[in-house]
């Protein structure tokens, strides 16, 4: 790292866990984040500002009024930009060193595994099921770790999925393909610190997926009822029968 990134990370690199070398895993670390919205604008932000070498982001979306109350990646001068090219400038004044991969358009398919098999975690801040299940298939099938994160209304989730982790469960093992898709916030709405506390937490995730530090959520899902601001953890065993993970 040059004198610059050491001084620029030090509240970090003074972190016993983290240290030099901690800090050197990030700026070596490649980290793919589908959707550039409420949970992917700040999870990019502090993955960027915490130090990650490379941020691959996936969105095909572009900037309209009614995301500035919490994609805060965005502003009002932003409107009508393509997300992804909004974001990246956001991402570069946090960090001039980031390398910013912009993909403006919807993954799929072979697209998807390509973008997936480039990064060491995979980051999901999308915003519905199909997006989740593909998601979910290609890192079981290249071997990557998923940070999950959703939010609606006043509820969230993150959970860590590491099909390296033997017994670690899937996203599948939680939701069944087919599951209602019609769970998104322009339809029911969602309060805007709420995407900013879960994208967060997946940014942390990340972080600690990266370098190793403390114990992940893999195994567990995080639920926050942000009217009461309590969280409940639940475990989340493997299951045996699932399409996505389990033995055929």
């Amino acid at each position: 790292m040059k004198d610059e990134q050491l001084l620029r990370f030090s509240r970090q690199i003074m972190l016993p866990e983290m240290d030099v070398s901690g800090q050197q895993k990030l700026v070596d670390a490649t980290v793919l984040i589908v959707g550039m919205g409420g949970l992917g604008c700040p999870a990019a932000m502090y993955l960027s500002a915490a130090g990650v070498g490379h941020l691959i982001i996936a969105d095909d979306d572009s900037v309209e009024l009614t995301n500035l109350q919490r994609q805060i990646a965005h502003g009002q001068s932003n409107l009508g930009e393509d997300k992804v090219t909004s974001a990246e400038k956001t991402l570069l004044g946090l960090n001039p060193d980031v390398k910013i991969t912009a993909i403006n358009k919807r993954l799929l398919d072979d697209e998807l595994d390509n973008a997936v098999k480039q990064a060491d975690v995979v980051v999901d801040a999308c915003d519905n099921f199909t997006t989740r299940f593909a998601i979910n298939r290609s890192c079981i099938a290249n071997s990557k770790p998923l940070v999950s994160g959703a939010a609606i209304r006043m509820e969230g989730q993150v959970a860590v999925f590491d099909s390296n982790n033997p017994g670690s469960p899937c996203y599948q093992c939680l939701y069944e393909e087919g599951d209602d898709d019609d769970a998104s916030c322009s339809q029911n709405g969602v309060m805007a610190p709420l995407v900013g506390i879960i994208g967060s937490v997946q940014a942390m995730e990340t972080i600690k997926v990266i370098t190793g530090i403390g114990d992940t959520l893999a195994g567990r899902l995080l639920l926050l009822d942000a009217s009461t601001m309590q969280w409940r953890e639940m475990r989340l065993p493997r299951d045996s029968s699932c399409v996505a993970c389990g033995s055929p």
